[in-house]
């Protein structure tokens, strides 16, 4: 037997950040603004006689090997962490080999480790018939990718790996409650250019610090998480009606802040490419992320992607062909 998977990447649009708990819940109608594209991460599980585990990563190019599941779970370190974090978790009895892939570059900031985490647990999920929802594995996977990481997660990276499409993600006291977004895909997609810089993303935003800062009573922190509310929940609006205009309004504007929250977001690089591209059909442009690199999105007028494209490459930046995901994560056994 095999038990492949597949889930998409994400592009965040607006209210990133604000789904760390406790944030949201103090900020009125918390919303992030997010959707799925095609660079998809990959899982292929493969049981075996006996009790010997084996990891391959394809994209980082790196195995490991352990003699049986007492074996890993006694090991201090692990050549591929987010594997193991996950069969700990799972603890499956028998033998297997793991593959994981992803096409998310490296430090994108399009959240190719949520992405992969969904894929890999829903593919032990149908193998060992643990019965999760969905939602359950979006819990289970946001609480493994915290403890790789060591400090909190948001939750809003692993719903389009969920479910694809255009999302609003809804946080509140009542929990988290994801709306696919009536928005036409082939729209956004002739208006949207992801280019990936090539430097990988060195945290422009430290989530942990602005978290401590914001429940510590910090009124400039408050105020700047406000306005990162304010701008989320109108956008929204702004894509349900097709307001493109408004759209590429709201994305200016939501760069704008956060570059003044955290100035480190930004690169020379960056920076250049959205300068020499806002007059010649670039109606607005934001890091994907948490920023200080990987990739930018930039909203275009659908008439100027061949200049758009030129310009970006011309400045040494790799532009990611890209469309909206329609599906989730996808999982399939096969003999």
């Amino acid at each position: 037997m095999k038990i492949s998977s597949q889930a998409p990447c994400r592009v965040d649009l607006g209210g990133s950040t604000l789904d760390i708990w406790p944030l949201y819940l103090f900020h009125e109608n918390a919303v992030t603004v997010n959707f799925a594209v095609d660079r998809y991460t990959r899982a292929l599980i493969e049981p075996r006689a006996g009790s010997r585990i084996t990891f391959t990563s394809t994209d980082l190019k790196r195995d490991a090997a352990y003699d049986s599941l007492p074996d890993l779970l006694a090991a201090k370190k692990h050549v591929l962490p987010l594997a193991a974090e996950i069969v700990r978790f799972f603890e499956p009895e028998g033998g297997f080999h793991l593959e994981t892939g992803s096409e998310a570059p490296a430090g994108a900031g399009i959240s190719g480790s949520s992405a992969l985490i969904i894929a890999v647990t829903n593919a032990f999920n149908r193998w060992l018939k643990t019965g999760y929802s969905l939602e359950k594995l979006r819990e289970i996977s946001q609480n493994i990718e915290a403890r790789l990481i060591r400090v909190p997660t948001g939750c809003q990276d692993y719903y389009p790996a969920m479910y694809g499409g255009v999302s609003a993600i809804e946080l509140g006291c009542a929990g988290i409650k994801r709306v696919a977004l009536q928005v036409d895909p082939e729209a956004l997609e002739a208006r949207v250019v992801l280019a990936y810089t090539g430097e990988p993303r060195n945290s422009g935003i430290n989530n942990w610090e602005v978290t401590k800062s914001h429940i510590d009573g910090d009124r400039r922190v408050f105020r700047n998480f406000a306005t990162i509310a304010h701008i989320a929940v109108a956008m929204r609006h702004a894509l349900e009606k097709s307001d493109w205009t408004e759209t590429a309004r709201l994305l200016r504007e939501e760069w704008s802040n956060r570059k003044r929250n955290a100035p480190g977001i930004s690169t020379p690089l960056i920076d250049r490419m959205i300068e020499v591209t806002r007059r010649k059909g670039a109606l607005a442009a934001k890091v994907c992320g948490a920023g200080g690199g990987g990739c930018v999105l930039f909203l275009i007028d659908p008439d100027a992607r061949a200049r758009v494209v030129s310009l970006i490459e011309a400045e040494g930046a790799t532009v990611l062909p890209v469309k909206v995901a329609r599906k989730g994560v996808e999982v399939r056994v096969s003999k």
